[in-house]
């Protein structure tokens, strides 16, 4: 049975829900340093190299070295220690800034978050040791931040690079602590962008948000890696590794990499990072719907539930007193689908003048590009005609 697994020392399923609402909330602790803003330049696309002009082996393979060299000394080993657990689980986490704050995954730290007698060890490349304080946590992101009291020669702040910029077969890098193997660098590729994955976050009704703009690689991601950082080649974090999907485990019950890997894209980590330093808590914009799956809009489905079309995002649910629902936004009403999905819902193809060709589309600019407060005009298809919504959006519930 394939599984989507949390990539580190405590292994967690998550299932897969058919429903998919929109996104947030964090609890943190009080006036820590922000983060200073970071500006990025949008790189403009380049001509593909020529034969003659393309990077020999040799010359990745010492950029590679160079890259680790650089890097490593800002990526971190994460313990949570405790007596009553006889032992320890394993994560990874990189610096941020010469504050002392670290990033890392939510579903690392959580439980010292909920267990006192739990502690936080960060183990820096050169064997420095110290313990961390959770200074805030997001369950939506599956983000957290650590702050550590660390001499200044240990901080060594990683570059965040612009996640709107990757491209499918871009090569990246993973640094980070696989089976407590510390300090391990694997690469590969940009497998796809714009995934979507549940969240830790519970919606109401027992279903879960979603966490939308997630990057796919196959550089090998492994129980451990989370919350280290995938890298570009010029040594820049383009997201924090999260999951990975995977059919086999090995003889002590953890997965085996199989190629999939999923990873927090940087600039959903310069939207909310900033805001669990500063604030110690990060909301996300909230539509209030339920959707089929991205993959589920078959053409079959499309005869069924009487669509003219089989891209967009198909409205079977809306929350109540949501601002979908406030909106005019309508889900399924009609029975007698051969395929047990009610007809008559709105079928979502646009956002704000952008095409929504599925759920990833619409969750990843709602996330990205919104905040509580906003309003967007969705361009919706109800009874095969055209209809612009305009929805206040709210924070999640």
């Amino acid at each position: 049975m394939k599984s989507v697994l949390r990539a580190w020392g405590w292994v967690m399923v998550l299932a897969v829900t058919s429903l998919a609402c929109s996104l947030v909330t964090g609890t943190f602790s009080p006036t820590p340093t922000p983060l200073p803003p970071v500006q990025v330049s949008p790189t403009p696309a380049q001509p593909a190299p020529s034969p003659a002009e393309s990077p020999t082996i040799l010359g990745l393979q010492a950029q590679l070295v160079d890259l680790y060299q650089r890097v490593n000394p800002g990526v971190v080993t994460i313990q949570l220690l405790s007596t009553e657990l006889g032992g320890s689980s394993l994560g990874s986490g990189f610096v941020i800034d010469t504050h002392g704050h670290i990033v890392t995954n939510y579903h690392v730290v959580r439980d010292a978050e909920q267990d006192p007698t739990i502690k936080l060890e960060v183990d820096f490349p050169s064997g420095y040791k110290t313990y961390g304080e959770i200074i805030g946590t997001d369950s939506d992101s599956d983000l957290a931040v650590i702050k550590v009291d660390a001499p200044a020669e240990e901080l060594v702040p990683l570059p965040l690079g612009d996640s709107e910029q990757l491209e499918v077969g871009q090569i990246v890098v993973a640094i980070g602590n696989p089976h407590g193997l510390s300090g391990t660098m694997t690469f590969g590729v940009i497998s796809s962008i714009g995934r979507t994955m549940p969240s830790l976050h519970e919606a109401p009704g027992g279903s879960t948000f979603t966490a939308g703009g997630i990057i796919q690689t196959d550089a090998a991601i492994n129980p451990g890696n989370s919350g280290g950082p995938l890298l570009n080649l010029d040594g820049e974090v383009i997201g924090v590794n999260v999951a990975i999907q995977s059919n086999n485990f090995d003889f002590t019950g953890q997965p085996v990499n199989s190629g999939i890997g999923f990873t927090i894209p940087v600039n959903i980590v310069r939207r909310v990072v900033p805001h669990l330093i500063a604030e110690g808590k990060y909301e996300y914009p909230y539509l209030g719907i339920a959707s089929l799956p991205d993959d589920a809009l078959t053409l079959v489905h499309q005869e069924a539930l009487e669509l003219p079309q089989t891209t967009g995002v198909y409205v079977l649910e809306v929350a109540a007193n949501s601002p979908a629902e406030k909106a005019g936004l309508r889900g399924g009403r009609q029975t007698g689908s051969s395929q047990d999905i009610p007809k008559g819902g709105d079928l979502i193809i646009g956002i704000d003048d952008v095409e929504v060709r599925d759920f990833n589309d619409l969750i990843s600019y709602l996330i990205l590009h919104t905040e509580p407060g906003d309003t967007v005009t969705l361009t919706v298809l109800r009874d095969g005609e055209p209809l612009q919504l305009d929805v206040t959006l709210a924070p999640r519930p």
